[in-house]
C-alpha cells in the first residue's frame, strides 16, 4: 500500500466533508460499495480507522484531522493543474514582459508599443534588453519573453513571425557640399562613411551585396549601433546606410537626407522570435498577436517583402 489512489483521496475528503460514505458516493458518482472499498483502503495505508460511526455520522479520527488540509490542497492543486490554463485578461494583468530588440526596434518600434501598453494593459511592463549572443540563451531560459528585429541568428531553433518588410536607404546631411537628390556609385564611393556594427543583427548583407557589386565602402568611423548616427551625419560630410523606416524617422529629427542607394540592396524581414517552452502561455500569445497587430505592413506603411508570412514558423535546427 504505499501508493495512494487519487479516487481515494476524493472519497476521503467527500466522506470528511459529509460526515456519510452514502452521501459522499453521490457526490463524486459512484457505487456507495465503491466508496466504502476506497475508505478501507484508505484505513490500510494510514494504518487508522480515519472515520468513527456515532450518533452524529461518520466522526474523524485525530489523524484523520491532522491529514484532512493537506490532502485537501493536494487535490485543489492537481484539479487546478488538470483544468485549462488561466486566460490572460491584459486590462487587470499585471506582469512584466522581458524583450530583447535591436537598436533600431527601440527607436521604431518601442515607443508605439509601450503607449499602447499603457492604454490597453496598464498593468504591464516592459524591461528591454539589447539582443546579443546571449539572446539565444535568455529565450530558452525565460529570462526573455521575445527577441524582435532583423536577427538571423535565432533563424533555427525558434519559432518565428515576421512583422514587416523593410530595405536600406543612405542619410547625408542636408547640407552635403558634394550629395544632392541622387547617389551614384562614384560619390558613394568617393565619399567617408560610418559602418554600424550591430552584434547580432544580419545587417552585414549589406556588406556583401556592396562587394559582389565591386563598391568600395571607405569607412572612416565604425559604431555599434545606429542610436548616434544622425547627429553625427548632420554635422559631417560622412554617409551611413540604415533602414528605410529608421532613416524616415531620423529625417525628422536631424538636418539629414533620406538617399536611395546607388545599387538596389535587399529587402529583410524584421521578426519576433520565441521559445517553444513558452508557445502556449497566455500572456506571450496576447504580446504576439499585439506586436502583430501593431507593427504588420500595413500598420507600419510599408508593402510585404516577397515570401513574407505573417504565420509564425517553427524554423529547426540543422541535424548535419
Amino acid at each position: 500500500m504505499a501508493k495512494l489512489d487519487l479516487d481515494w483521496l476524493s472519497v476521503f475528503v467527500e466522506v470528511y466533508k459529509t460526515q456519510s460514505v452514502s452521501r459522499a458516493a453521490l457526490s463524486l458518482h459512484i457505487e456507495q460499495p465503491s466508496a466504502s472499498l476506497a475508505l478501507n483502503k484508505l484505513r490500510r495505508h494510514f494504518e487508522d480507522p480515519l472515520f468513527i460511526r456515532t450518533s452524529q455520522g461518520m466522526e474523524p479520527t485525530p489523524r484523520a484531522q491532522a491529514i484532512y488540509p493537506e490532502l485537501l490542497e493536494a487535490l485543489t492543486r492537481l484539479e487546478k493543474a488538470r483544468g485549462r490554463p488561466d486566460a490572460f485578461s491584459p486590462g487587470t494583468a499585471v506582469r512584466e514582459f522581458r524583450l530583447c530588440m535591436t537598436d533600431i526596434s527601440e527607436i521604431i518600434l518601442l515607443p508605439r508599443l509601450i503607449t499602447y501598453l499603457q492604454i490597453k494593459a496598464p498593468g504591464l511592463t516592459l524591461a528591454v534588453d539589447q539582443i546579443s549572443a546571449a539572446s539565444r540563451h535568455r529565450l530558452e531560459s525565460g529570462e526573455a519573453d521575445l527577441a524582435i528585429g532583423f536577427t538571423p541568428d535565432l533563424e533555427a531553433g525558434f519559432y518565428q513571425q515576421a512583422l514587416f518588410a523593410q530595405d536600406f536607404v543612405c542619410l547625408a546631411a542636408l547640407d552635403h557640399p558634394r550629395i544632392r537628390a541622387k547617389l551614384t556609385v562614384r560619390n558613394f564611393s568617393a565619399e567617408g562613411h560610418i559602418l554600424v556594427t550591430s552584434a547580432a543583427t544580419g545587417h552585414a548583407v549589406v556588406d556583401k551585396v556592396l562587394a559582389r557589386q565591386k563598391i568600395v565602402r571607405r569607412a572612416v568611423l565604425r559604431v555599434p549601433s545606429f542610436l548616434g548616427v544622425a547627429r553625427v551625419v548632420a554635422q559631417t560630410e560622412f554617409l551611413v546606410i540604415v533602414p528605410r523606416l529608421l532613416g524616415n524617422a531620423l529625417a525628422l529629427q536631424e538636418r539629414v537626407r533620406v538617399l536611395e542607394p546607388p545599387v538596389p540592396l535587399p529587402a529583410y524581414k524584421v521578426k519576433q522570435h520565441w521559445h517553444e517552452r513558452f508557445n502556449l502561455d497566455a500572456g506571450n500569445i496576447w504580446l504576439r498577436r499585439t506586436l502583430a497587430d501593431l507593427f504588420s505592413n500595413a500598420s507600419m506603411g510599408t508593402q510585404p517583402a516577397i515570401g513574407v508570412n505573417t504565420d509564425f514558423v517553427r524554423r529547426k535546427q540543422s541535424q548535419n
